[in-house]
């Protein structure tokens, strides 16, 4: 599996109150559930800045990930963009491992 960051935007157009946030996740969150039942959600966080949300969970492939991005997308009437993300401590001995540089 590997892990993903998805941040989204939400189209103003497709809220009509604030708590309609909670009916658009329930929507959201049941077609991944269906649709991609291997991708396990870590977290989801609501941010300030340009983006609403931030989402992090394990696919286990590119398809599947794009997958869940799509399914924001048109179930949530979102903006969304994925990134592939690699735990510090894997990227470190990765890192390690490569040749020296230059002297």
């Amino acid at each position: 599996m590997s892990t993903f960051v998805m941040v989204t935007r939400v189209d103003p157009a497709a809220l009509r109150s604030p708590q309609s946030l909670e009916d658009l996740e329930r929507q959201v969150s049941e077609s991944i559930r269906v649709q991609c039942p291997k991708v396990k959600w870590l977290a989801s966080y609501a941010v300030l800045g340009p983006y609403d949300y931030v989402d992090i969970f394990d696919a286990p492939d590119i398809e599947t990930a794009a997958k869940v991005s799509t399914l924001v997308r048109t179930n949530g009437r979102a903006h969304s963009e994925i990134w592939v993300a690699t735990e510090w401590a894997k990227f470190k001995r990765m890192v390690h491992a490569m040749p020296k540089g230059r002297k």
